[in-house]
């Protein structure tokens, strides 16, 4: 248990509890609650965006000096913020906080005086500033209270860029004491103590995005020099590698009411191929990549897919079904591997939870998997250093970055834009969900497969159009996750049971009879699991067919 900073802290320290998000995990639920340890929300949550650019000397005089430098763009001006460098002990940074404007990297004596200018003076000694690294931070905050004690509770998803590439990801769940009582935050680290998603960070942010850099140039040196021999053994030219080109990574695409369709879907598909080339240099070292940095890849090419339905029909289909082409068939490669990473993982968890005494009779299921993801991934390396892989990297490059690429003629009157046909794209979309309604009752899994694959496209639409939408949009996402997540547990315990039971029936033979007996439990979990998912499903369903989201769903379309 942490130590209560002081009450009545000085307004030039910073007391804050900080935690990791787990992988994968929004964390929005943590602002989305009304309530944290007795204290309670004083108004709704807000969305930020922010572009923190972490600076020192090139000899690193003021990390020398026991501090950190952040230069952060608020509005029209810059804000520098100068932190004492002490450690994050269990999730607790109490520290030394000065801020003021900046101005041009240089140097800051040509800065407006204040005590964070005075300061970075005295530490780096005429030395020019030099920047280290990038965030790009979406921030989710609200305020909690309770007497004269405030905390502001922030979830930001963080973005790590190399030049114009995202180098990484993570998120953290920050809880500042703004002011009052300083027991505040021991009371809410021991209410967050039992939740699992998240962990007391042990460093800052920087810190964090400076390893993540550090494995990032690791990661690319390793792939290059392997790339290099591969083509050496090939006896092949060299050339620049997809993974290098420089595609510019926002903080989101920045649709606007006012874009031409094609434009606004050129900027959805320009984000989310920058992301997918973000994650392939670390997708192409097998040996040491993080199975979410595929997970990443696949998830912006399905996104990419789902923008080609959304705003296809803006484009000369001539001109761009070899794009598309390529496109399904990197995502069907990368979604070989990645369905394979979920049936490791849910039998890992499986074992790890509900039957660790059959982890040895489990090993033909899982040594069948890994057999088969070896395989697919190997499949998909050859594909990724393909020459038509190549080609269609530069003609995709080309086509998202150039305006006007492609693009269906119109006349002026023809309903072009967003904001033209925006509400009906998302009402169809809305439309297709809405008709399984009457089937739900006795929906077979295929039938709930498909429901899970329209609303994903329906959560897609909301996610592209997302800045030219009311902010209220956010809430009928949540929803449709909720039933995108639920459906997809039920396919993947389905999966799950048929490869179970098809080792059963087809390799029975070639199994002890512990081994038997181990993977015959594990199906029947499975089974069990299909049967209460699909027996549930009514439930998230029911969420997004009410009268409320349809009326909520009316309110932000009218606002385009």
């Amino acid at each position: 248990m942490i130590e209560a900073p002081e009450a009545g802290l000085a307004t030039d320290r910073e007391a804050e509890l900080k935690y990791r998000l787990k992988r994968g995990d929004d964390g929005l639920r943590y602002v989305e609650s009304d309530e944290l340890a007795g204290l309670s929300a004083t108004g709704p949550a807000v969305v930020v965006q922010h572009e923190d650019r972490y600076v020192d000397t090139a000899g690193g005089a003021i990390k020398r000096g026991g501090h950190a430098a952040r230069i952060r763009r608020s509005g029209e001006s810059d804000i520098v913020t100068v932190k004492s460098g002490e450690e994050v002990r269990d999730g607790l940074a109490d520290r030394e906080e000065l801020e003021g404007p900046a101005g041009d990297t240089g140097s800051p004596e040509g800065w407006p005086q204040s005590k964070a200018r005075d300061l970075l003076l005295e530490l780096v000694r005429g030395e020019p500033l030099v920047e280290q690294v990038t965030l790009r931070q979406e921030r989710h905050k609200r305020e909690f209270a309770a007497d004269s004690t405030r905390v502001e509770v922030s979830v930001d998803n963080v973005e790590v860029m190399v030049g114009e590439v995202v180098a990484g990801t993570f998120g953290e769940v920050e809880i500042e004491l703004v002011d009052g009582d300083g027991a505040a935050l021991p009371a809410i680290q021991a209410a967050l103590a039992g939740d699992a998603a998240l962990r007391p960070a042990k460093r800052s942010k920087v810190e964090s995005a400076l390893a993540i850099v550090r494995r990032a140039e690791e990661r690319t040196a390793k792939v290059g020099a392997r790339a290099a021999k591969a083509r050496a053994r090939r006896g092949t030219t060299d050339r620049t590698a997809p993974s290098e080109a420089v595609v510019r990574v926002t903080g989101n695409p920045g649709v606007e009411a006012t874009d031409p369709l094609a434009e606004a879907g050129r900027k959805v598909l320009r984000f989310h191929f920058a992301r997918m080339l973000a994650r392939e240099a670390a997708v192409r070292d097998p040996e040491n990549h993080d199975i979410e940095d595929l997970h990443a890849m696949r998830v912006a090419v399905r996104r990419m897919r789902a923008a080609w339905r959304f705003f296809g029909d803006a484009y000369r289909p001539g001109k761009t079904k070899q794009l598309r082409g390529r496109l399904r068939t990197v995502g069907d490669r990368l979604g070989a591997v990645r369905d394979l990473d979920v049936l490791l993982d849910g039998a890992t968890s499986y074992l790890e939870h509900h039957r660790p005494a059959d982890a040895v009779g489990l090993v033909p299921l899982l040594e069948a998997w890994h057999t088969e993801r070896s395989e697919s991934e190997r499949i998909l390396l050859v594909e990724l250093d393909s020459p038509g892989y190549a080609r269609w990297h530069d003609e995709y490059r080309e086509f998202v970055t150039t305006d006007g690429a492609a693009a269906m003629p119109g006349t002026p009157t023809a309903p072009g834009r967003v904001r033209d046909t925006g509400a009906s794209r998302l009402w169809t979309l809305f439309e297709q969900v809405r008709g399984y309604e009457q089937v739900m009752p006795w929906a077979d899994v295929p039938t709930l497969h498909q429901l899970r694959i329209d609303a994903k496209r329906l959560r897609y639409a909301f996610e592209f159009l997302r800045e030219a939408l009311p902010s209220e949009a956010q809430l009928l996402i949540k929803p449709v996750v909720a039933l995108q997540d639920h459906v997809g547990a039920l396919h993947d315990a389905d999966v799950a049971a048929a490869r179970a039971r098809a080792l059963l029936v087809e390799g029975s033979s070639r199994l002890t009879p512990p081994e038997r007996a181990a993977v015959a439990r594990y199906l029947e979990s499975r089974e069990r699991e299909l049967s209460r998912l699909r027996r549930t499903a009514h439930r998230p369903y029911g969420t997004i067919v009410a009268p409320t989201f349809r009326r909520r769903l009316a309110r932000i379309v009218a606002a385009l």
